[in-house]
Formats: structure tokens, C-alpha cells, sequence
């Protein structure tokens, strides 16, 4: 069975796949209906947030990389209406996001390090300027 989820850089060496967090699990969803994928997507940059392209996968794909990565695969049947807060999640992003991290392969002190490589210079260039 094909589902539709999110993904941001699709096809690259970047590529990384839209979650949520709830109650402590990472959760990935995945949509029967591409509108409803589609309409995530827009909801998501409405947010200002990376819009992520919706991509077709099989199912068991998924549930399979969520088993192997710890997270917690959702499916949004078409027509879905929520009946709980935590459920309404699986139609409508948080009010609001946490911040995109680097999903690269590194541990969270390299992220730290590269962004600050990375304000550094934009800092110096910004000097050189004046």
C-alpha cells in the first residue's frame, strides 16, 4: 500500500522526513490521500516553517525506517477527523515549531559548532562591508 509523508531535501544526501513530537515519541505521518499531504504542507508554511515536498511510499517502508529510527508511524486515513488535541495534530501542525535542526549525521555539539562557524563569518563578511 502507497501513503504519502512529507519530506524535506527528497533525493538528497540531506533528505529528512516531517515528525512530531508528542508525549515524548517521534512520530511520522502518513497520509492516504495526497490532498490532505498537500494541505500539511501548506499549513506547515504558513508557519514560515520549510515546506517539505509529499512524497509516495510504500507503507511497510515506512513503519519499517520508524521501527529502525524509534519513532512512531501514524496513518491519516482520508476523511480523518480527529477526536482529541493530540489527534487534530495528525491534520494540523503545532501553533508552533520546534527549530529545523541539521538532520546530517552528526551529533548536536558539531551542529552547534558548525553554526557558529557559520554566524562567524557571516559576521565577518558583514564587517568587511563597513
Amino acid at each position: 500500500m502507497l501513503v504519502h509523508v512529507l519530506l524535506y531535501d527528497a533525493g538528497t544526501e540531506s533528505e529528512g522526513i516531517h515528525s512530531l513530537e508528542l508525549k515524548g515519541s517521534t512520530v511520522i505521518l502518513m497520509f492516504e490521500d495526497k490532498d490532505d499531504a498537500e494541505r500539511y504542507c501548506g499549513l506547515l508554511e504558513a508557519q514560515d516553517f520549510p515546506t517539505p515536498s509529499v512524497e509516495k511510499l510504500t507503507r511497510s517502508d515506512i513503519e519499517a525506517f520508524c521501527v529502525d529510527a524509534g519513532y512512531e508511524p501514524r496513518y491519516v486515513e482520508k476523511g480523518f477527523i480527529p477526536s482529541t488535541d493530540e489527534e487534530r495534530l495528525m491534520i494540523s501542525p503545532p501553533l508552533s515549531n520546534l527549530e529545523v535542526g541539521n538532520w546530517h549525521h552528526q551529533d548536536n555539539i558539531s551542529d552547534q559548532t558548525s553554526s557558529n562557524d557559520q554566524l562567524e563569518d557571516i559576521k565577518k563578511r558583514l564587517e568587511n562591508l563597513l
